[in-house]
């Protein structure tokens, strides 16, 4: 299994489950966390767990482990960590105000069209 599926599969799950401006950052060479990051955003606490609960479904079914889920309950900022990838939930009302995009200024984009199409 190699992280491009993975990431792919990450992407595709939020984007099934309707998440909104999802945004994956390139981050080899940047952080030592991951090398990408996805980040989204739901309009709703239940929209948000469930963006949260598809992913973890549908990168389990393709083989690979969750090593852990934080903020599930509280659904403002949900953590999906997935060892190469780590996919960043939020509430929309959270997600301007911790603002990763910009934190992570120097980190490329990459088209998540291009990731949907893999």
């Amino acid at each position: 299994m190699t992280v491009e599926k993975l990431l792919h599969t990450a992407v595709k799950a939020a984007d099934d489950k309707k998440a909104e401006n999802i945004i994956v950052l390139n981050m080899h060479g940047i952080s030592l966390i991951a090398d990408y990051f996805v980040i989204c955003h739901g309009n709703s606490d239940k929209q948000v767990q469930a963006i949260a609960r598809e992913i973890q479904e549908k990168v389990e079914e393709q083989g690979f482990n969750v090593k852990r889920i934080e903020g599930f309950d509280e659904a403002r900022w949900i953590l999906v960590d997935l060892g190469d990838v780590v996919v960043h939930v939020f509430h929309r009302d959270e997600r301007g105000y911790y603002n990763l995009e910009k934190l992570w200024g120097d980190a490329p984009f990459v088209d998540v069209e291009g990731v949907l199409a893999q």
